[in-house]
């Protein structure tokens, strides 16, 4: 286990993001895996996987938490605790937020007690959450000091905007975090930057709408967001909301820099498959450009040109490289971004994909597509899984439901860019004791790079 204690102050997590770089290297992680949508009747659950070099089990899975019910649709979780306590000696980083999208159940998952044998600590009903917040669908965890806020991207009925549900640090339910929503028509990811009082939420679809699978039709309805949105953090409410176009359709994952000093950050249009990079000016005002296209690509019986469908990005902790996956044709890419508004590609890699470019991954072919990633904190290893979610996986990957989930290594150049993936690790899911399973989010005890906010 990481020793999260390596700054000067007591609480969890780090003092600054430099800190958080000298940090020691992970032993293990733990990964999403779910069967929702499989087939499989069986609960999903969180695996934790050996990833220490000098460990035995080096790249095996140790142990497996059921924590929920058949169906929950595990997707995304975040920790009770971040680096914004980091001089709140009361807190630990102990508690793992484990929430299901179809259900709407969170499980609070114990990993402190033993590491490597997380147990469930605490269900919360999503029945209970709708009747008290009129909230479902819950996606981005993020820990507010010692509060905890969640974005839900429907409302009981599984209708648009949703919001956000706000627990303390004892996992009661607090209510609605927002003061208002005007102007959101979805909801999905959010990050916040505490200095400049910012906040900035992006836009999905109702679950009504992305739950039974992915249909052309809804876009053209504008069923799918493309706007952003500019919060003022302290008073809960929208500052200003951008309509990104044809251009920003379904912007999903946002990242601010990891330096609190900085207002620069960068959103991933899925369908358009864009980078947009935002910043305040030297007049504080706001602004936003588009710093990279991803062409679509003519493929044989797909009924439009093939986007990529940038599924997810992060920023490493130094804010010097940008990653981000494109799920549907298979590659993995990595700029520098030491200019926001000129980045540089300094690496690629292919696994999976539609596009037939990718060769087998270590003597076994990819079905999906990188699609998580997780960065360790001193930036050299991307932890990469292929599931994006049940219905959307057994739409364009069908193979994977037989044939299970992988997750991956790729080596990272910090100095000078370039990704290898690396030969000597290889969790094939496809050989879980229940079935075949399908990876989806990682996160590392001692915070990873889309976790860790700093105030």
């Amino acid at each position: 286990m990481l020793d999260e204690n390596t700054s000067c102050c007591a609480g969890p997590g780090y003092a600054s993001p430099q800190d958080a770089i000298k940090a020691p290297r992970e032993k293990i992680v733990y990964t999403i895996c779910i069967y929702t949508g499989t087939g499989i009747e069986k609960p999903d659950y969180l695996a934790t996987i050996d990833v220490d070099e000098n460990s035995s089990t080096y790249g095996e899975i140790i142990h497996r938490t059921e924590v929920g019910v058949v169906g929950d649709e595990l997707h995304h979780m975040g920790w009770n605790a971040c680096s914004s306590c980091n001089t709140d000696g009361s807190m630990e980083r102990k508690y793992l937020i484990v929430p299901g999208v179809r259900t709407s159940n969170f499980y609070i998952v114990d990993t402190a007690t033993d590491p490597r044998k997380p147990s469930l600590f605490k269900t919360i009903s999503g029945e209970e959450i709708k009747e008290k917040t009129n909230l479902s669908a819950p996606h981005t965890v993020h820990c507010l000091g010692a509060d905890i806020i969640v974005s839900m991207l429907g409302d009981a009925e599984g209708n648009a905007p949703g919001g956000y549900l706000h627990l303390d640090k004892d996992f009661n339910i607090v209510g609605r975090w927002e003061n208002d929503t005007t102007g959101m028509n979805f909801s999905y990811d959010f990050w916040y930057q505490p200095r400049h009082n910012m906040m900035v939420s992006t836009e999905w679809a109702a679950p009504n709408t992305f739950l039974p699978g992915f249909d052309l039709e809804d876009v053209a309805k504008g069923n799918y967001g493309q706007h952003i949105h500019f919060w003022d953090f302290k008073n809960r409410s929208i500052e200003k909301t951008i309509d990104l176009g044809a251009e920003g359709m379904i912007p999903l994952e946002a990242r601010f820099h990891h330096d609190p000093d900085s207002t620069h950050g960068f959103v991933g249009a899925t369908l358009s498959s864009n980078i947009f990079h935002w910043y305040k000016d030297d007049a504080g005002e706001l602004q936003i450009e588009k710093i990279i296209d991803v062409d679509a690509i003519d493929v044989a019986d797909f009924p439009v040109p093939m986007p990529g469908l940038i599924t997810d990005i992060l920023v490493s902790m130094d804010d010097k490289y940008l990653y981000f996956s494109n799920w549907l044709h298979g590659d993995l890419r990595q700029y520098d971004i030491s200019d926001p508004s000129n980045p540089k590609l300094t690496g690629q890699v292919w696994i999976g994909g539609l596009l037939g470019k990718a060769p087998e991954v270590n003597g076994r072919s990819v079905d999906g597509a990188p699609q998580m990633i997780q960065l360790s904190l001193d930036g050299k290893r991307l932890f990469v899984t292929t599931s994006l979610f049940s219905t959307w996986d057994n739409q364009f990957y069908p193979s994977m439901k037989d044939k299970g989930g992988i997750m991956l290594i790729v080596d990272c150049d910090v100095e000078n860019g370039g990704m290898t993936i690396r030969e000597d690790f290889h969790i094939d899911f496809g050989n879980e004791p229940h079935g075949p399973a399908r990876a989806h989010e990682t996160r590392y005890p001692g915070g990873d790079c889309s976790s860790d906010i700093w105030v």
